[in-house]
């Protein structure tokens, strides 16, 4: 059985609205979502960089792709991925 992604973290650029209350309820209802966390980065006069937590048991990409550029966002990385049976800790190396 093929196992989902769990958590990703991504690096966005997006315009000021929708507000960040607003995109987080809209990717939290793409199914395979359970969570979201937004962290504002920098905010400039027409966007704003934020990092994007999301997590949950089989987390689809594509789905993620197409619900923020309905939205006017853009990622511009994946920082991390998680992948597998459960969900590892981060740690300090």
């Amino acid at each position: 059985m093929q196992q989902g992604v769990k958590r990703l973290v991504l690096d966005v650029l997006k315009p000021h609205e929708p507000d960040l209350p607003e995109l987080a309820t809209r990717l939290s209802s793409i199914d395979g979502v359970d969570g979201v966390n937004i962290f504002l980065v920098e905010i400039d006069q027409s966007t704003e960089s934020v990092r994007i937590t999301i997590e949950g048991n089989s987390i689809n990409l594509n789905h993620l792709k197409d619900a923020m550029k309905d939205c006017g966002a853009v990622i511009h990385s994946i920082d991390e991925v998680s992948v597998g049976k459960k969900l590892i800790k981060k740690t300090s190396t």
